[in-house]
């Protein structure tokens, strides 16, 4: 796949050769706006955009003024104002016109900025902040271009996307820590695919406050990105496709609170990046589920199982209610792996108790299993969950782009088929027909972020799992 990033820069550098750094705009010879500072309070930066490389024509014909007004009436803390002209079809010329519509709001020049001098004429232009994306820029670069914003008395953006742009930030922070309010990206800037983890790894590296930006599509996600503590969100296709319904978004974001569902998806995220960044060969995260015996759940822990799953359903053998999971629950202090509990009826009493359970951290997550987004009452959507979608329930493709679209980071994909869609957003959680003999060949095909097993290392016995056939699922994926 085409790095777009590099293809922008590219281009860009021929652009200022032919053109100037003004790109061929007049440009203020003084600034008239008062500088307003920049995310200085929790909210949402609304974008003004026409188009992207993603996804083509947004709002090609949006009035950037207008636009900008229409912003700030739906409380938008800043407005993000892109001036790229090749592949999102904006410019200085929308930039300035933002910033004589909204006088009061922080103006952020988004741009792929290589140079000094184009920090000097976005304030010029009126701009608040700009921003500087780290993994175009050499540290030195960045150290320079940060400098010329605190000169100014305006912002540096700084957006990061990998743990080595996180490590830069931090060190030109040292030097400039009023300067900097840092942002990272869940969308991939060389191939544009999204993970909505991306930001919840990097979060706690980063420390102090942080934006969350891009894959928002919906109040629900906002949400869900406000549980997890970050400070602001950036909602750029959205906003400007329905600038009219960008309140719905501004008051999700506003009324959420970091949350037990947030701090276990940032644990989740943490966890995901440890296991990405070991420098070891790299298998999938591996769920034993169905287990309903202690010494399954001790072995399944002691052979590094990252999940370890119980059922709480009484229509089905593997269920542990009562008095299976009473004899399992003493033991799970001492285990590791995230304990999660499967729930097929959200208005069953043992959903409400898994419920309980983690609540009180005895359980880490609810698998909320063939149930759909819409149908899941919101007991369950408060608490640390993830959806297992099933064939029964429709289009795995279909409800895949659904959950991804309310903010739902990971899903499991449960196909007896092994029928599973693999999306450029999808981290592919996978169950259904694997086995030790087959899961080599299956990770080949799908290179799924996690695997889940259950009948697959048993012998016969429904519930009971095989010795043997753990240590030997864990042999395979260890190939």
């Amino acid at each position: 796949m085409k790095n777009v990033i590099a293809q922008i820069v590219e281009q860009r550098k021929k652009d200022i050769a032919t053109r100037g750094y003004n790109f061929g705009f007049e440009i203020p010879k003084k600034r008239i706006r008062p500088v307003n500072p920049f995310m200085a309070e929790r909210g949402v930066i609304l974008e003004v955009k026409r188009a992207s490389p993603s996804k083509g024509d947004i709002a090609p014909d949006l009035n950037p003024a207008e636009t900008a007004k229409k912003y700030r009436a739906n409380g938008a803390k800043a407005i993000s104002c892109l001036t790229e002209e090749n592949y999102f079809k904006g410019s200085l010329s929308d930039l300035m016109e933002v910033c004589a519509a909204v006088p009061d709001v922080a103006v952020l020049r988004k741009d792929f900025l290589i140079d000094e001098r184009e920090i000097e004429i976005a304030y010029l232009c009126g701009a608040d902040a700009v921003l500087l994306i780290s993994g175009i820029l050499t540290l030195e670069k960045m150290k320079s271009m940060t400098a010329k914003c605190a000169e100014l008395g305006i912002r540096a953006f700084v957006e990061v996307r990998t743990e080595d742009d996180a490590k830069k930030v931090l060190e030109v922070k040292k030097y400039f820590p009023n300067t900097i309010v840092c942002g990272v990206n869940s969308r991939n800037l060389k191939d544009f695919s999204i993970d909505l983890l991306v930001p919840a790894q990097l979060k706690k590296t980063l420390g102090g406050d942080v934006i969350f930006e891009s894959g928002i599509t919906t109040p629900d996600a906002a949400l869900k990105i406000g549980s997890m503590g970050f400070s602001g969100i950036l909602l750029g296709e959205f906003a400007a496709r329905n600038p009219e319904k960008a309140c719905d978004f501004v008051n999700a974001f506003e009324v959420s609170k970091e949350n037990l569902y947030g701090k276990k998806m940032i644990e989740l995220a943490e966890k995901l990046a440890l296991k990405n960044n070991s420098g070891e060969k790299k298998r999938p995260f591996v769920k034993i589920c169905g287990l309903t015996r202690k010494k399954d759940v001790v072995l399944a822990d002691s052979l590094g199982s990252d999940f370890v799953g119980f059922i709480f359903a009484k229509e089905f053998g593997r269920n542990v209610y009562g008095e299976k999971f009473a004899e399992i629950q003493n033991i799970l202090p001492s285990v590791k792996a995230f304990k999660v509990g499967v729930i097929t009826n959200p208005k069953s009493e043992e959903s409400y108790f898994a419920a309980e359970l983690v609540k009180k951290g005895i359980l880490d997550f609810i698998q909320i299993h063939g149930i759909d987004y819409e149908n899941t009452p919101d007991y369950l959507k408060n608490i640390p969950h993830y959806f297992a979608l099933t064939e029964k329930t429709g289009s795995l493709e279909k409800n895949s782009e659904k959950l991804s679209s309310f903010g739902e980071a990971r899903f499991l994909q449960d196909s007896k088929n092994q029928n599973f869609f693999a999306g450029e957003n999808s981290h592919l959680w996978i169950a259904g027909g694997i086995t030790p003999e087959n899961v080599h060949e299956v990770c080949k095909k799908y290179n799924p972020e996690l695997v889940d097993v259950s009948a697959g290392v048993e012998d016969g016995v429904l519930g009971e799992k095989s010795e043997s056939k753990i240590k030997k699922l864990f042999e395979e994926l260890e190939k």
